[in-house]
């Protein structure tokens, strides 16, 4: 098979699905598994690529995605525009963003609330940032710079956080609602990172959850963490994206799910990859969660209506 040639502003591929995402799982793309997934029975709702992974103009990532996105809907999400950054968002990468969206038209586009470039270096991190107006007003400047260049909205997703900074002035929660609020950005809600943020800095996740703006969640992510000892000899989660989702992290996003009704929903697994088989079985989960919970809603709005 040759190489898909250069692509050109105002290309699209006619063959693509509906580009709609559904409520249902979704996992990561993983070029090992492409094969598999095409082949598979089981029909994944959606698949989700790394934006970064994609900004060249051919070859074989093109390839294979291509296959994937005539027969799923895709969600891209990046993790390099460095939405925090104090020094200003850069053009060209927008400028590729922007063509990894035109060219797939995925239903959805995210990225999160973090930092990680400064001047000319480029960290293999998300950075947090603090909670402060001057923060807000910087952060929010440039969601609508990157949704103004796409000519779309996107989702912002909430941060896994390890310290607090002493100049912040308001809580995560309400730093986020009022990104959205301001930005008209919808968001995506990593239920894991609420998980490793609420036990490393010592609060409860359901009372975060209970101020998080979940009308504003448009996809949610579940993924697995690693757990450490800090210097104190407390437990210190890592979200480490390479193992199953923790049965703690179900648990809560069965919570969620329950108020709000069923979202797409990505299992991430980024190292440490299985094989497809295994991470098949985690999404297979969290669609067993949404039908369950797509039914208890529908139930629901039927007594709401009648009574």
């Amino acid at each position: 098979m040759t190489d898909i040639p250069a692509w050109k502003d105002g290309d699209t591929d006619a063959s693509f699905t509906d580009r709609t995402i559904p409520a249902r799982a979704g996992a990561g793309l993983k070029p090992s598994h492409v094969d598999r997934i095409l082949q598979d029975d089981y029909r994944i709702g959606f698949l989700e690529v790394h934006a970064e992974n994609y900004m060249g103009d051919g070859g074989a990532p093109h390839r294979a995605l291509t296959a994937i996105r005539q027969n799923f809907p895709l969600s891209v999400h990046g993790v390099g525009l460095s939405i925090g950054s104090e020094k200003g968002l850069d053009d060209e990468h927008i400028t590729r963003l922007k063509r990894v969206v035109d060219r797939y038209e995925p239903g959805l586009v995210s990225e999160h609330l973090a930092w990680s470039t400064h001047d000319l270096s480029y960290y293999n991190d998300l950075l947090p940032v603090p909670y402060d107006r001057k923060t807000l007003d910087r952060v929010c400047s440039h969601i609508d710079r990157v949704q103004e260049a796409l000519g779309r909205k996107i989702l912002l997703e909430n941060p896994s956080t390890y310290v607090q900074f002493e100049q912040s002035s308001m809580s995560e929660t309400e730093f986020i609602s009022e990104i959205a609020r301001r930005t008209g950005c919808g968001l995506l809600l990593d239920i894991n990172n609420v998980f490793v943020s609420a036990t490393n800095q010592k609060y409860r996740p359901l009372t975060y959850l209970s101020e998080f703006p979940l009308e504003k969640v448009e996809e949610i992510h579940l993924a697995g963490h690693a757990t450490d000892i800090d210097d104190e000899g407390d437990a210190l989660l890592i979200d480490a994206h390479d193992r199953p989702v923790d049965d703690e992290v179900w648990k809560l996003y069965d919570i969620v799910i329950g108020q709000m009704g069923p979202v797409p929903t990505l299992v991430e697994w980024d190292n440490d990859v299985p094989e497809w088989p295994i991470l098949r079985r985690e999404a297979m989960r969290a669609d067993e969660i949404l039908e369950r919970r797509a039914a208890n809603y529908l139930l629901g709005s039927r007594h709401a209506a009648a009574g």
